[in-house]
């Protein structure tokens, strides 16, 4: 899962360099609308559907993979 989840950022954050340390904080090109694009691809991909505040609490891989595990399980 986490190497899906490194390269859909990796595509919509247009940097093949990115690794699970990755999030909002250290990462330039995440921003809102990013953001938004990630969300969609981590919907589509794993066919999961998430919820507003569960969006913006998506800011590094490492709690990307924390909600998904709780959706998928």
């Amino acid at each position: 899962m986490e190497e899906k989840v490194i390269s859909i950022l990796r595509t919509v954050l247009e940097d093949n360099s990115l690794n699970n340390t990755c999030s909002q904080d250290n990462c330039e090109a995440w921003d809102s609308l990013h953001h938004l694009t990630i969300c969609f691809e981590l919907e589509g991909e794993f066919e999961v559907v998430f919820e507003p505040d569960e969006m913006s609490a998506m800011t590094s891989v490492g709690a990307i993979l924390k909600m998904l595990e709780q959706k998928l399980s």
